[in-house]
């Protein structure tokens, strides 16, 4: 390992242990429960495939912060884009003369200026987050999204600011640098316990923060929305479609392997966190299990259509996996 990166890896550790021994736990048998998500030499191992990540081609972004990508956004800068006619009102030192002169008619030089992407990543850490059958919580797999691409962005020299859903909203504001990542990931990464069911007007919630996102975030944006998106019905497209007019959306899904495929454990008691009610399901059997699978597919398929609808990219993430690199490399 370059000398560079042992360096950065060791002080990410320190970090966060930094950060693990100023908290303190309540009681030892609830240790686990109140410990955050991800450990500091997890941490550190995600920033190196941030690296990684960040190594990869840009992609074109589109908000205001002077910087070093490139954006879609035309105006003075140091790359030239193209040549217009001139119009009244414009800076005649931009003028272009030699087509000027090959044509007859007055053109005006136009940059595509250099724009610092800017990144504004929501963690959901909803009730239906917090559960999880493999290696972790789903929540737990969106914070290591999160602190993937907080890493990525801060190394690449761009901003990063995010939203926490929880019971309690925290939005992040947008800052610069890689102790900006870190601190975004500790809060990400904060302990999630098990919560109660979600409140009957959570579904109204999420119009409304949504709402939010697109009044508080500045035009151009790059906008992911890490969630399972258990709360997304036809309801919330027209708001999803305004995010998707000014920003570039893109929607990571984190789906659990019991979700998808139920296993056979026999009789088993599921708690509806919609009704409220304690369902019996005998999953021993064949029928049963192919039922659910289907249904889950088809909820899954009808999510899928309504962020297509709405213009957003989406992308579904396994909560159990463990290289990101190669899954985000292309979102």
């Amino acid at each position: 390992m370059p000398r560079a990166a042992q360096l950065a890896r060791r002080f990410i550790l320190e970090w966060f242990k930094a950060f693990a021994r100023s908290r303190t736990q309540p009681h030892l048998a609830d240790a686990g429960i109140h410990a955050p998500l991800i450990s500091a030499n997890e941490i550190a191992a995600l920033a190196e495939q941030a690296s990684l990540l960040a190594q990869l081609p840009v992609r074109e972004v589109h908000d205001h912060h002077a910087g070093d990508w490139a954006s879609r956004w035309l105006g003075r800068g140091l790359d030239f884009e193209e040549s217009r006619l001139y119009s009244p009102g414009d800076d005649t030192r931009d003028m272009d003369w030699r087509t000027t002169a090959r044509t007859g008619r007055p053109h005006l030089k136009i940059y595509r200026e250099e724009r610092k992407p800017a990144v504004h990543l929501v963690v959901d850490r909803g009730a239906t987050m917090r559960f999880g059958t493999r290696k972790r919580l789903k929540v737990t797999q969106a914070a290591r999204v999160a602190a993937i691409l907080a890493f990525a962005a801060s190394g690449q020299n761009g901003v990063v600011g995010a939203t926490l859903w929880s019971r309690e909203d925290e939005t992040l504001p947008a800052r610069h640098g890689r102790l900006a990542a870190l601190g975004l990931i500790d809060q990400a990464a904060a302990a999630c316990p098990p919560q109660t069911d979600p409140a009957p007007t959570d579904a109204l919630r999420q119009t409304d923060r949504l709402a939010i996102l697109e009044e508080s975030l500045p035009r151009g944006a790059r906008l992911v929305l890490i969630s399972d998106f258990a709360w997304l019905s036809t309801e919330h497209e027209s708001s999803l479609a305004q995010l998707a007019a000014r920003f570039d959306v893109w929607a990571i899904q984190i789906v659990d392997a019991a979700e998808q495929v139920l296993p056979a454990m026999g009789l088993v008691r599921f708690h509806d966190m919609a009704s409220r009610q304690d369902v019996w399901l005998d999953t021993a059997q064949a029928s049963v299990r192919s039922a659910c699978q289907i249904a889950f597919s088809r909820r899954l398929d009808a999510q899928a259509a309504s962020l297509a609808r709405a213009g957003i990219h989406h992308q579904r993430i396994a909560s159990e996996a463990d290289d990101l690199v190669a899954l985000l490399a292309h979102g």
